[in-house]
């Protein structure tokens, strides 16, 4: 009886478990789907089972003419300032207002390619600029030859090449899986500017008539030089030998007003340090002292240059210290997040790579992938016009692949401007220089490899940040991600071959180091880098400016704002700080629509005006560089005293703020139609 009793419930328990199992794996499906529909709950504005124009001849026309314009325009700004900004969102309404007013196209997933392509142009010119030009000051400086033109080409090709298929395999792990966990901010801006159809037209004619207003301005002050493009006060060496005043420039503003008056005071309060007490303490206690790397008493160069002199002889090493300091810093507090980053990317990297088959879930293969970066790695390492070494190439491989995760997530987080880039390219260039020096390669060789290595990873980084923020809005919209991923390589080979002549343009007609284009990143890498293989800095003054950074850091105030404007020159941070003041007034008005709209139409305006005074400082760089400038220049028309020419600037200066006001405060934005 027992043993009868026995099977029937073993009978029982196989049948019920079986039915269980069924259950359990039912509900296990149920709530497999159930999670993609919660995943998924945003519902794409363009469904997946549409198919709209996206990578036509129409997009990918205008995203390479928008990768090369912003990628110039951003070369020349960030080679100024030390700073660049982003093109999403210029080019978003760009596109909008092409395609939709002008073409009479409604096709949104259209205009989201257009700025995919046009956004990796800025991206590769930031990677590029901050690392560079090194090469060009060490050929002024009769340590090596310029490099060529094939030679910045290819590095930026492979940077940007690797900077994409990097980002690749994170897409289902960052942006979908993370899907309301991580915001994107800039990727979710430019879909509310691409949503925002009905405005297209409006918005665009704003971009245009910031360029249009830029592109004025710069050629009364440094087309025609009709006004100096600078105002200063200084004092003597007896009384304050100190100096302050502020440039005239659109483009300068227009970064104070996009970056918002807490970056721009943070800037303006490093400048005014440099400026108005670092300079007139080293001249006032040193004047009679040759303090190395001058060559003259300190009081002579003061004498025979101003403050200027004071700040190019001593005051830029002690803005280099802070600057590098103030990278290491800000990666060191992005410890935690990056290592968090890297493991918690890589574990889920494999869980969902296959898809779900759904158009807007289809990347490029990963054999593809794969192969394309082995490629590029033998490249980096065969090539002869690449400088890099075997060891090189694997330092590229490692380094890119960790910093493009890092980087892809935590523009996610925190937003492309708020990106360690410059403290990943200083840690890389550090370790790569350190490993080359072991090597016994610590020559010219050695430094040139070195800079590579650094330009590679620096671009790899750039425009994975940028390639993950475009995702993201295609992710909103409805995009298919593999013709999202074709236009990035797209933008990115555009402007890989204009970089290099943008950047010939640049030097010949100005200089890199000098006053027009101070290029302080690129300076600052080549400051590292000769610190390490030769040991001939001034590192008295760089660790003054490291003090300086620690401090900053100890009471709360962001370093590498500060950092750059310890480094440049007063006038320029007191520009951006009158266009951050103009920003705090909008900030602080009544929470409104009206509002909202006002600070949107002042970023479009400024965006504009940093595209278009970019592309009058490329134009006039040709000119100068066939020496045909001085056909412009009717300076020398103008017989009247230096305060007559200084009054002048101020007036073209306000001319410039009310042009901002008119096009943000004072614009009547068109009643949307009704439907």
């Amino acid at each position: 009886m027992m043993l009868l009793e026995s099977l029937f419930y073993l009978t029982v328990r196989e049948k019920y478990g079986k039915i269980n199992k069924r259950r359990k794996k039912t509900a296990k499906t149920e709530r497999k789907v159930k999670n993609m529909e919660d995943k998924n709950q945003f519902k794409p504005y363009i469904p997946a089972s549409k198919i709209t124009p996206e990578l036509t001849v129409t997009s990918i026309i205008m995203g390479i003419l928008l990768a090369v314009i912003f990628g110039a325009a951003n070369a020349y700004l960030g080679l100024r300032v030390g700073m660049t900004v982003s093109a999403s969102i210029p080019a978003a309404v760009i596109a909008m207002g092409v395609i939709r007013v002008i073409m009479r196209k409604n096709s949104i997933l259209e205009s989201n390619l257009v700025q995919t392509i046009g956004s990796a142009g800025e991206s590769l010119a930031a990677g590029a600029i901050f690392t560079l030009p090194a090469l060009f000051l060490w050929a002024n400086d009769d340590i090596m030859s310029k490099p060529g033109i094939l030679e910045i080409t290819l590095i930026a090709l492979i940077g940007g090449l690797l900077g994409v298929f990097f980002m690749v395999p994170l897409r289902n792990a960052l942006i979908v899986r993370e899907h309301g966990v991580l915001p994107y901010p800039e990727g979710q801006a430019c879909a509310e500017v691409l949503l925002a159809g009905e405005e297209g037209g409006s918005n665009a004619s704003t971009v245009f008539a910031g360029m249009g207003f830029a592109a004025f301005f710069k050629f009364i002050i440094d087309g025609f030089k009709l006004v100096p493009g600078e105002v200063s006060i200084s004092g003597t060496a007896s009384t304050y030998p100190g100096a302050i005043g502020t440039q005239i420039y659109p483009a300068v503003m227009s970064v104070g007003y996009i970056c918002g008056p807490r970056i721009s005071s943070y800037m303006f309060a490093g400048g005014v340090l440099s400026w108005l007490v670092l300079i007139p303490i080293i001249v006032i206690f040193g004047s009679q002292l040759i303090l190395y790397p001058g060559t003259d008493t300190i009081g002579a160069i003061f004498a025979q240059s101003g403050a200027s002199g004071i700040w190019g002889s001593y005051v830029r090493y002690i803005g280099a210290g802070a600057l590098a300091a103030g990278g290491i810093i800000s990666l060191i507090k992005s410890l935690p997040i990056i290592v968090r980053t890297f493991r918690d990317a890589v574990k889920s990297m494999g869980k969902g790579i296959g898809g779900s088959g759904l158009r807007t879930d289809k990347d490029i293969s990963m054999t593809f992938i794969l192969i394309a970066i082995l490629v590029l790695t033998l490249a980096v390492w065969l090539v002869p016009a690449i400088p890099v070494s075997l060891v090189g190439a694997i330092i590229v491989v490692i380094f890119g692949f960790f910093f493009a995760t890092v980087s892809s997530r935590m523009v996610g987080l925190v937003g492309s401007s708020n990106n360690p880039v410059s403290g990943m390219a200083i840690a890389t260039l550090l370790i790569a220089t350190l490993i080359l020096k072991l090597l016994g390669d610590a020559g010219a060789s050695g430094m040139q490899a070195a800079i590579a290595i650094g330009s590679i990873i620096c671009i790899v980084s750039a425009i994975a940040g940028d390639t993950s923020q475009d995702l993201k809005t295609g992710y909103l919209l409805g995009s298919t991600p593999k013709k999202q991923q074709i236009g990035e390589i797209i933008g990115v080979i555009a402007s890989a071959l204009a970089i290099g002549a943008t950047l010939y343009l640049l030097d010949g007609a100005w200089g890199f180091g000098s006053e027009e284009l101070a290029a302080p990143q690129a300076t600052l890498m080549k400051m590292v880098i000769e610190g390490i293989m030769q040991g001939n800095l001034p590192w008295g003054l760089i660790l003054i400016g490291v003090c300086i950074a620690v401090v900053v850091e100890i009471v709360g105030i962001p370093v590498l704002p500060f950092a750059i404007g310890v480094y440049l020159p007063v006038q320029l941070n007191a520009c951006i700080m009158v266009g951050g003041l103009v920003r705090l007034c909008f900030d602080r008005m009544k929470e409104s629509e009206r509002k909202k709209g006002i600070i949107n139409n002042g970023i479009l305006f400024c965006s504009g005006m940093i595209a278009g005074e970019g592309l009058v400082g490329i134009l006039l760089a040709i000119l100068a560089v066939f020496n045909i400038s001085g056909v412009l220049d009717l300076s020398g028309m103008l017989n009247v005293p230096g305060w007559v020419l200084d009054i002048g600037s101020i007036v073209v200066f306000g001319l410039v703020i009310l042009s901002l006001l008119k096009f943000s405060l004072w614009k009547k934005d068109k009643a949307p139609k009704e439907k």
